[in-house]
This record gives C-alpha cells, structure tokens and sequence, in this order.
C-alpha cells in the first residue's frame, strides 16, 4: 500500500490507535518507516509552536538582585551550620 494513500485512508476513518495497529502490522517495513517518519514530524512540528520563538524577549525571574531571597537563604545557611 502506497503510504500517502494510507494516510489518506486513515484521516478519512478517524481510527483510533487500537483500530490501527493490524493495518499497520500488515504493512512492508518501508511504509513502516514511513509510518514512524510521518509521526515524529508531527510531534516535531507540535512542539515547535511549544517551544521559544527568535527574536522574542522572554521575561525569566532571577535571584539577581533579590534581597529577599538572599536573606532567605543566608537564613537556611546558619541553621544548617549550627
């Protein structure tokens, strides 16, 4: 079976993975790769719009100037030493 068209084929039967599982079972060990090619650009693509973008300014917390926190752990530090 030519991998485009099964595909094809199982967008049009909305299959759920059980359902899936014999067809693939049956298929050559080229579709197979194919098979497993398709999927892993899939899941590359859904993360991509998970993952940063270029350019975009990110704004992450940091200790760094954090008064607070340095008390915070200045505190922790003196229990641990006594």
């Amino acid at each position: 079976m030519h991998s485009k068209i099964f595909f094809i084929r199982l967008i049009q039967l909305d299959m759920s993975a059980a359902d899936l599982f014999p067809t693939l079972h049956k298929l050559s060990r080229a579709d197979k790769l194919k098979v497993i090619q398709f999927l892993v650009q899939e899941l590359a693509t859904e993360e991509e719009t998970l993952s940063l973008q270029a350019g975009v300014t990110y704004h992450v917390w940091s200790p760094y100037n954090s008064h607070q926190a340095a008390n915070k752990l200045a505190a922790l530090l003196e229990k641990t030493d006594r």
